[in-house]
């Protein structure tokens, strides 16, 4: 589903290969919460039953994380896009080319993600724990500030994409 998030968001290759690549880094980003999480809250690998819970999750569906990732998508376009194809010379297509650096940025901004417990716990508010969480949708709300927070940039409904200063 190709959507604008901004009145120049029109890199169509760009927004296809993150598109392509949508489930295996949402896969990447939920072992990786998960590691990030029982490295700071359990680093003695003790087992009770709240972190068997997380260790053994195996994610079946990543529909809740999608808004996120397809924000957070829109944010790259935003902020590191270019509507105009640039000379590949080494060979790649675009599309190899654009899904080489998304991967390596999302890895980057997870990575970095990760050290806030705020967006910790509502990843896995949205994933391990949302059959119980009757809120999830305050995850969501949570992780959306987190992007104003650390791009500086809003999502509207009707507006799409727009820079804020944060003070």
């Amino acid at each position: 589903m190709i959507r604008k998030f901004f009145p120049l968001d029109k890199n169509y290759l760009l927004e296809e290969a993150q598109l392509a690549l949508q489930d295996s880094l949402l896969s990447q980003l939920i072992d990786q919460v998960k590691s990030e999480f029982e490295q700071r809250t359990n680093p003695l690998g003790l087992l009770d039953d709240f972190s068997s819970k997380i260790r053994n999750y195996n994610c079946q569906n990543l529909k809740p994380l999608y808004n996120f990732y397809q924000n957070i998508a829109a944010v790259y376009r935003f902020k590191y896009s270019d509507n105009q194809l640039e000379f590949v010379w080494d060979g790649r297509d675009h599309q190899q080319k654009y899904k080489t650096e998304w991967c390596a940025t999302f890895n980057d901004w997870i990575s970095e993600f990760c050290r806030q417990e705020l967006f910790v716990q509502a990843v896995l508010d949205l994933t391990v724990f949302l059959p119980d969480n009757r809120h999830a949708h305050l995850a969501e709300n949570r992780m959306n500030n987190f992007m104003l927070r650390q791009f500086e940039v809003k999502i509207h409904k009707t507006k799409g994409l727009v820079a804020m200063k944060v003070a």
